[in-house]
Parts: structure tokens; sequence; C-alpha cells
């Protein structure tokens, strides 16, 4: 009988069970996931009083931490957004979505 299928069998186990060791180890994860911990530490001031661009646009005010941000080359102005989605659409675009939540924001501060 060959013994080196237990013998395999054995460092499989080693291996794996380290690595579950390991894993028990590790700190908890922090709440809000990865992006959360990068909130500045001053507050940031960005355009429609932090409110995502992209959620202007459709019509929500959705209030952003400014975490993740992106600054306009051509005005310098400061865009905040709740999530790497929302920036990544958004960029896509640029100018064209912030006229299209310059117009709900204007839209939102209406008086009827």
């Amino acid at each position: 009988m060959n013994s080196m299928p237990s013998i395999a069998l054995s460092l499989c186990l080693i291996v794996f069970c380290g690595a579950a060791a390991a894993q028990d180890a590790s700190p908890a994860p922090v709440a809000g996931g990865i992006w959360k911990a990068a909130i500045p530490r001053q507050p940031m001031h960005g355009q429609f009083e932090n409110m995502d661009p992209i959620g202007l646009a459709a019509g929500a005010r959705i209030l952003a931490d400014c975490s993740l941000n992106w600054v306009s080359p051509d005005t310098g102005k400061l865009y905040c957004f709740v999530s790497g989605t929302s920036l990544v659409y958004f960029l896509q675009s640029p100018g064209t979505n912030i006229k299209s939540a310059e117009a709900a924001w204007i839209g939102m501060h209406q008086r009827p």
C-alpha cells in the first residue's frame, strides 16, 4: 500500500487548516467597506451641497460624504459621489452629466 496519497492528504489538511487559522486572526472588516476607510478628515464642500450629481439628474437627493470625488479640470469645482458606480458613470460624459445635475438642482430649488 502506497502511503503517498495519505501524506498528500495530510499536507493539504495542514495547509487548509493553517489558512483557516490565519483568516480567523485577521481584523474584522470596517463597516461601510473599503471606500469608507478614505472619508476625508476635514469636511469637503462639493457642488450641489455634496449631493451625488447622478442622483440629482435622476431626481433624487443623495448625500455623499465626498470619499469619492472628482474635480473638474476646467472649473476646479468638486463633485462628490455616493458610489464608485456613480463616479464611473459620471466620467463617461462629465459635461453632459454636470448640465443634467445643474438643471435638476435648479428645478429642485425653484419655488412653485
